[in-house]
């Protein structure tokens, strides 16, 4: 038997788990002050949904379960490989919510704000920041086309973010849509456009030159792909900028209220900014998209946008959508490096009995007032057992029957 997790998944000790909790927990509460209500979907979804999802790089990422029995027998047996499986592992929590939505809206308030907090899959290369097994923390807002969901998004992830602890960051922003026009505007085609997203997102991790080599080796118009560069090259990817090449809409316009709205709500706390280099990457998105960058560490967050179009896949109607998620194992990272401690809980000791354990019984119920408190027979070795103790976060110990004192480590 083997001791190890699978790869890309963790186990977490006493105090890692305690730090996970506060997490959720301080993160569930900012988002329920704020009128959003949990809802709780299965891990596991139909493949079709899945597949059909415009999920981009996730779905090549899927875990796919196979089918059982006769089923299973069948498709090996008539070579339809491409059938083996019926059910995934859900990659995030928004395909869910779609046809969560889809099936439940005539039981909902409307327009739905909502909370989900859960496990997600993906066969990811298993690295910092990036597990096959994560927590997403996303709410919703299902229903309104208006930029004031978008708003009350942003700064209730950030007021979440603020709550454990995180506050040196800024709000990007920018919409699926302005992306489209620049690329039009350069000279390419409609049809090529999610394929230009997903490189144009690789941005920061290739650089300028690695997104000259991508468009070439995708066979581009050269004269499109030699004004994108050079464009790139200028590196103003200031709204104004934009405006000079394409003009104002009411796109431009929404954004500038969004930005606008969020940094006057912020009162300086943190800044929302737009970013044309910002993409995202799920083919779903079809409007605003939106990420909370760090200034302190490099990577994002928190991201998310507008997917107007996902939930019609369900019901054949549009119904406008949008998310935000927080990169909960990334930031679990970067608080346990820097041994955050979590506000407000109780100091931790241990309560030593040698013979009667209800001695220690009533000495640990009267410290309970104050501390957290474990009950442990008296160990022979009693300093490495200490040792132990101290590095899981306990600030002392005493014996029951001796004095009672408490010894701070």
């Amino acid at each position: 038997m083997k001791t190890n997790t699978v790869k890309g998944t963790r186990d977490y000790l006493p105090k890692e788990a305690a730090l996970r909790e506060f997490m959720q927990r301080r993160i569930f509460e900012t988002y329920s002050d704020a009128g959003f209500n949990q809802i709780i979907t299965p891990v596991l979804e139909d493949i079709d949904n899945l597949d059909n999802s415009d999920g981009g790089d996730n779905l090549s990422l899927m875990f796919k379960v196979l089918k059982r029995g006769n089923k299973l027998d069948k498709a090996i047996k008539e070579g339809q490989f491409d059938a083996l499986a019926d059910i995934g592992l859900r990659y995030d929590l928004t395909v869910p919510l779609s046809r969560y939505y889809a099936n439940h809206k005539s039981k909902l308030i409307f327009p739905m704000k909502c909370i989900q907090i859960g496990n997600a899959y993906r066969a990811e290369r298993p690295q910092r920041g990036r597990y096959r097994e994560f927590i997403q923390c996303d709410i919703d807002i299902v229903g309104p086309d208006s930029y004031w969901a978008e708003i009350e998004l942003i700064v209730t992830t950030a007021t979440a973010l603020m709550n454990i602890g995180i506050t040196d960051f800024r709000v990007r922003v920018n919409d699926r849509r302005i992306l489209r026009q620049l690329f039009l505007f350069f000279g390419f085609v409609e049809t090529e456009i999610s394929r230009l997203c997903v490189i144009f997102d690789k941005m920061d991790k290739i650089g300028i030159d690695g997104i000259q080599r991508e468009l070439q080796a995708n066979i581009f118009d050269e004269l499109a792909c030699l004004r994108l560069i050079e464009y790139i090259r200028e590196k103003d990817f200031s709204m104004e900028k934009y405006i000079k090449l394409i003009g104002e809409s009411e796109i431009t316009e929404n954004i500038r209220k969004i930005t606008n709205a969020v940094n006057r709500i912020s009162n300086d706390q943190y800044r929302c900014e737009f970013d044309i280099t910002l993409v995202r990457g799920q083919g779903y998105y079809t409007g605003a998209v939106f990420e909370v960058e760090s200034l302190a560490y490099s990577g994002a967050l928190a991201g998310g946008g507008r997917y107007d179009d996902l939930i019609g896949k369900f019901i054949n109607e549009k119904v406008p959508a949008v998310g935000f998620s927080i990169g909960f194992e990334r930031i679990f990272d970067l608080l346990l490096a820097e041994n955050f401690l979590i506000p407000d809980s109780k100091p931790r000791i241990a309560v030593f009995f040698e013979d009667e354990y209800e001695m220690a019984y009533t000495a640990a119920c009267k410290l309970r007032e104050t501390y957290c408190v474990s009950i442990f027979e008296k160990p022979g070795k009693l300093g490495k057992f200490l040792s132990k103790l101290q590095a899981d976060g306990f600030v002392g110990f005493c014996v029951a029957g001796a004095s009672q004192e408490i010894s701070m480590f």
